[in-house]
């Protein structure tokens, strides 16, 4: 992240290496996730950071944290206990601490005495700066499980984390393929997501994905297709 303090405006490098994976849309988009996902690739963290894939979107990047039950609520308590230096910190301009209304993202660089924290931030005033937050304006933050024997191919470890789905299974694993659908251009009408459950809906998104990748269109999200969701997610 500091070898990144002074990149300013866009296209810049980190939403170039960002849309080569993910479209030209990401091009000119807020950069903030961008800079968080392009830090933990380059970093060889991306095992840890992005536990379901690349992330531009802060909400689903705070959910991932919450998902993995490493969710801490932006309170001075709650910095003061568990933030750690290179902790993934979200805010909320509003000063609430709801996931649903998060604005930004940043990392924690150092936590200081009095509660506040000195972070790094891509897209902060179109540029990636050092900021001092206090809790008033942060949502809340996750400490990554970092360390320094991560896998090499984190594709293949976080596919062997996840189980075969078909139409009518429920549970978490459900919306991170929901998500990931949508991150490659198949998402569905929300309404359509029914509470964690994969949908016959999802399932023709699902086959449509599976076609375009060469896959068997059989509307299962195995091992294949897992990687194929994962790996440029």
């Amino acid at each position: 992240m500091r070898s990144y303090l002074g990149t300013e405006g866009r296209p810049n490098v980190l939403t170039r290496r960002y849309a080569a994976r993910h479209g030209a849309e990401f091009l000119q988009a807020p950069w903030c996730n961008i800079t968080i996902t392009e830090a933990a690739r380059e970093s060889g963290n991306g095992l840890a950071v992005l536990p379901d894939g690349d992330r531009a979107y802060t909400i689903w990047h705070a959910e991932d944290g919450r998902d993995l039950g490493r969710w801490h609520e932006g309170t001075v308590q709650s910095i003061r206990r568990f933030a750690e230096p290179g902790a993934i910190v979200f805010f909320d301009w509003a000063g609430t601490n709801t996931i649903a209304k998060i604005d930004h993202v940043g990392i924690i660089e150092k936590v200081l005495d009095d509660g506040r924290i000195q972070t790094i931030e891509g897209n902060s005033g179109d540029a990636c700066k050092r900021r001092v937050r206090s809790a008033g304006v942060i949502a809340g933050f996750w400490n990554p499980p970092y360390t320094a024997d991560a896998p090499k191919d984190e594709v293949e470890v976080l596919v062997a984390k996840m189980p075969l789905l078909k139409v009518g299974a429920k549970g978490t694993a459900v919306k991170r393929a929901f998500y990931l659908l949508m991150s490659h251009g198949y998402g569905i009408d929300p309404g359509v997501y029914d509470d964690m459950t994969y949908t016959r809906a999802m399932g023709e998104k699902v086959a449509a994905f599976q076609k375009a990748k060469k896959l068997t269109a059989d509307k299962e999200i195995g091992p294949l297709t897992w990687a194929a969701l994962i790996s440029a997610s």
